[in-house]
């Protein structure tokens, strides 16, 4: 009987040590993607204006804090300019600087919320293999470019380099492309105008008020795989995710530090939704209290 209890308390001794190196092993384990797999994971993003799409993956990096933040850019897309920058400074939120950035994006904002999984997966990626997530969106880009349907027009510029980049033609102004990834990146079916495949006609104005959150120095150095934010290169990892801070013109503020809300609450219509998801000029029914 002694003996029988000398052997439950080792193996529960035993199991109370190895959980944490277990645990510890599980939490530093990089997640790993192959190739046809980050293909499909960027696709939906990887026609995006460069600047959007760094800002979209460092983002991405904090998944947790997306549903929160689409929510309050819903709430709060009215405001635009001067007045929402103010707002996001005077409301203390406790998101990190590179998922307010998409702030003045809600319908970006809405679409990663509204898939999670797809959305923690691109920040896993972006953590775990950031040079390969950037050669992932070569590849879609070559493709969409090769088979026609990617080249530059009155809102976009895009490269014609080893590398392909897209910029707008105005920088403050950062169109959000509406396709369908099932399309432009394959060849297109006899008969099939390929014109309006991709459609530029949504932006959203990024001028000097959004500076703080690194809009006007975001960039890909894409030979050397750096992804710029901030005027400085993106250094978080998935082994220092935990410590990295990333530099900013903005305070970050701790979850406690949120101020009570006020402004006036109002979500897009349903009218407002459609135009920014199927990249037609914005529209906004709630101009009255811009000022407010």
């Amino acid at each position: 009987m002694q003996t029988r209890k000398l052997i439950l308390i080792l193996a529960v001794l035993v199991v109370l040590a190895v959980a944490p190196v277990l645990s510890f092993a599980q939490d530093t384990l990089a997640p790993s993607f192959t190739p046809e797999q980050l293909d499909k994971l960027v696709a939906r993003i990887a026609l995006y204006p460069d600047a959007l799409l760094a800002q979209v993956l460092a983002a991405a990096t904090y998944s947790d804090q997306i549903p929160d933040a689409a929510r309050w850019a819903d709430q709060h897309h009215y405001l635009t300019g001067q007045a929402l920058a103010d707002a996001i400074q005077a409301d203390h939120l406790p998101w990190d600087p590179s998922v307010q950035a998409l702030l003045p994006f809600p319908s970006v904002l809405e679409m990663m919320a509204n898939d999670m999984s797809w959305t923690t997966d691109l920040g896993n990626a972006f953590l775990s293999q950031r040079q390969d997530v950037m050669d992932a969106v070569q590849r879609e880009r070559r493709k969409a470019k090769d088979y026609g349907y990617l080249s530059s027009n009155a809102q976009i510029i895009v490269s014609d380099g080893p590398y392909i980049t897209i910029v707008p033609v105005h920088p403050a102004f950062i169109p959000v492309p509406y396709y369908d990834p099932a399309i432009v990146f394959f060849p297109p079916e006899p008969g099939i105008v390929i014109g309006g495949a991709i459609r530029f006609d949504f932006f959203v104005t990024i001028g000097d008020f959004f500076r703080p959150w690194g809009w006007g120095y975001c960039r890909f150095d894409w030979d050397s795989h750096v992804v710029i934010i901030n005027n400085a290169p993106w250094r978080r990892t998935w082994i220092n995710r935990h410590e990295y801070v990333h530099p900013y013109e903005v305070r970050q503020y701790r979850a406690g530090e949120r101020l009570p809300e006020r402004h006036v609450l109002h979500e897009r219509t349903e009218r407002e939704r459609t135009a920014a998801r199927e990249g037609r000029p914005r529209v906004e029914e709630h101009r009255e209290h811009r000022s407010r």
